[in-house]
């Protein structure tokens, strides 16, 4: 790869309905120390019916690099694909609306992926709270612990640079596309987990370097935590519909969690020593939840112990619900990109 401040970068923002977000996002992005004659900022907005559109023109007229495409679908699968194939540069970095980035965002990726000679490369995820409550801080915090993503590197942290399953907003080779294909449109989420995870199988290479950091703002409330988590969970089961095991293992853990304790449920009213069974799965996470949950309020405050339990609870039922209902949607349901069709 040639001289890093000499490679021309696209970045791609998909975006809909974001404008409480896409304006300190596209500030972040503007604010880069990459040299802006070698960049491109490409948001593909879904027709969003708030200030996106408007916020995003204000910003054009400042920074001629920055356009706006437009993507019928809405759906963010497409979006990228939109940005990927319309990008001019060498490098393409997804960049979401959703999230802020530190000044040396895009050079760190480039530098990193010229020195590695990684397909991608990707940094840490740094959870902030979505407002500044109780309950929103709770969320933050449970989002980067352990017990709340598993081995998520890019979530819990990683001391040196490591070859991972995935990472957020990755920097790539765009030649990568040509080999390995675009992201795949019947995925409504997780579409960056395939798309990695098929990249790594064509013999490709995803780094995770701590010193890349973003800032990802969390879901403020339970109710719409759980409503995105039932919509990971349900992708990562109904995503078989269309392509060969596009998740790792750790993605199983919460849908194994909540078929126990339903089945178990279920079949104490056969035979009743199932009860066992419900109690020794309910028994076990409950211990687990409260050690983990004074773990992190023995760090940040006690008065966050009975959010946190209630937290990872939502966190784990919802995911796991949500991928009962992709696989029951997966079994009986009709072929579509949509959860409920």
């Amino acid at each position: 790869m040639k001289d890093e401040s000499k490679i021309k970068v696209s970045i791609i923002t998909p975006c809909f309905n974001e404008g409480k977000y896409i304006g300190q996002c596209l500030d972040s992005i503007t604010a880069q120390d990459y040299p802006k004659d070698k960049l491109e900022v490409l948001v593909i907005d879904g027709k969003s019916t708030d200030r996106t559109r408007e916020i995003v023109e204000k910003y054009i007229k400042e920074y001629p690099f920055i356009k706006l495409l437009d993507n019928p679908e809405r759906i963010q699968t497409f979006a990228t694909n939109i940005g990927i194939r319309n990008a001019k540069g060498n490098v393409i970095i997804r960049m979401d609306a959703h999230a802020g980035y530190p000044s040396d965002y895009i050079s760190k990726s480039i530098y990193w992926l010229k020195k590695s000679e990684a397909d991608c490369v990707g940094g840490l995820w740094i959870t902030n709270p979505g407002k500044n409550t109780l309950i929103a801080n709770t969320i933050a915090f449970a989002l980067s612990n352990r017990f709340g993503v598993g081995n998520s590197y890019f979530r819990i942290g990683s001391k040196e640079p490591k070859y991972v399953d995935t990472v957020p907003f990755g920097c790539y080779r765009k030649e990568v596309f040509d080999r390995v294909g675009l992201f795949d449109e019947n995925l409504n989420r997780t579409d960056d987990i395939e798309f990695n995870l098929r990249l790594k199988r064509a013999g490709g290479r995803v780094l995770l370097v701590p010193e890349i950091k973003s800032y990802y703002y969390a879901r403020s409330g339970l109710k719409s935590l759980a409503q995105q988590n039932f919509g990971n969970g349900f992708w990562v089961i109904y995503s078989l519909r269309f392509v060969k095991l596009p998740f790792s293992i750790r993605h199983l853990i919460p849908f194994v969690f909540v078929i126990t304790l339903l089945g178990s449920a279920l079949l104490t009213l056969i035979f009743k020593p199932f009860v066992y069974l419900l109690i020794l799965a309910g028994g076990s996470y409950l211990i687990a939840n409260i050690f983990f949950s004074l773990q992190v309020s023995f760090k940040k405050g006690l008065k966050y112990f009975p959010a946190l339990v209630l937290t990872f609870f939502t966190l784990h039922f919802s995911y796991g619900i949500g991928s009962l209902s992709g696989l029951m949607k997966y079994a009986f349901g009709k072929r579509g990109n949509g959860c409920f069709q």
